[in-house]
């Protein structure tokens, strides 16, 4: 992806019908900065980036609150269009992952996305978001949250290729494992797709398996390839923005962990019914989005694939 060139479009797109010397001398330049911007030739910090999206009425924290659908509870406590808000945003990103691992990430050199972690100095709006990428693996959505993607020429594609896998998420929760099943080392290894093998692997019917893979074809995110395997195009959908696609997984995965728990209790099933403060539950909460954080880091790195499992953690209140 060509993060300047992003950038200069996301700025764009900020801007609307307004003139760019109006909206410069709205933000306060004598100069006509917005050309500049738009043109390639510099950028705004992520501070002043996101105070281009107030100037223009699309209040950051508002669109972070859509970012996150569960809005952590400093973002109501910290302007994020500021110096220590974007450096409080990109550590609630960040979770665990290491500076070294950010700097491979984004092609940035360690020192300098180790400055702009601790708040030192600033990301201009290209490593901003080359850093959301990095640490969110979200960038489409942070982008969505803010405008519409499809009027970026830069994402368009991508971003209609996303929200089809989630349509296909949506209206087959089976298609996401066989699309992890696809990675699988086993099925690496057989001469060429084998109808029926994906099947027997889920514990589904071919039928099933046939759905789903015509499913991910029609939405863009496998291929048949040329030794006779289908290959990915698209490796990871995050149906969190899609809230119907989302509920449905989620029951989906419920669904499955109690038949397993039914009738072999084969897996790692842990449980805790408990009283607890507001405040603790809060605490409660934003350790489980730390936990999927990391969960999903270690799971983007790790090689060779050779199970396909899933990971269901829930925390609801019974009293609400």
């Amino acid at each position: 992806m060509r993060h300047e060139v992003l950038s200069s479009q996301l700025i764009r797109a900020l801007r609307g019908s307004r003139s760019q010397t109006a909206l410069s001398r709205r933000l306060g330049y004598r100069s006509n900065v917005i050309y500049t911007w738009e043109a390639g030739d510099g950028f705004p910090t992520a501070a002043r980036a996101l105070g281009v999206a107030r100037r223009v009425g699309v209040e950051p924290s508002e669109a972070l609150a859509r970012f996150y659908d569960q809005p952590p509870s400093w973002l109501g406590e910290i302007d994020v269009a500021t110096r220590s808000g974007v450096t409080r945003l990109l550590g609630d990103l960040r979770g665990h992952r290491s500076i070294n691992e950010l700097a491979a990430a984004t092609g940035r050199n360690r020192y300098a996305v180790s400055r702009w972690i601790k708040g030192t100095t600033e990301p201009r709006l290209p490593d901003f978001l080359r850093l959301v990428e990095a640490c969110s693996l979200r960038l489409l959505d942070f982008i969505a949250a803010f405008v519409d993607p499809a009027r970026l020429p830069a994402v368009a594609d991508a971003w209609c290729a996303l929200e089809a896998a989630r349509g296909a998420a949506r209206d087959a929760p089976w298609s996401h494992a066989v699309l992890r099943a696809l990675e699988l080392e086993q099925y690496r290894a057989l001469p060429r797709h084998e109808r029926g093998w994906i099947a027997r692997r889920l514990g589904i019917s071919v039928d099933e398996e046939d759905h789903c893979l015509e499913l991910l074809s029609q939405a863009g995110q496998i291929r048949e390839g040329s030794e006779g395997h289908f290959e990915h195009q698209v490796a990871t959908v995050d149906v969190r923005r899609d809230r119907l696609a989302t509920r449905n997984l989620a029951a989906w995965c419920a669904e499955l962990g109690q038949t397993r728990l039914a009738e072999s209790g084969a897996g790692t099933f842990t449980f805790n019914l408990f009283g607890v403060s507001a405040q603790d539950l809060a605490r409660l909460r934003q350790l489980q989005r730390d936990y999927f954080a990391e969960l999903r880091a270690i799971v983007a790195e790790s090689q060779p694939v050779e199970r396909v499992a899933v990971a269901n953690m829930q925390i609801f209140c019974l009293d609400e």
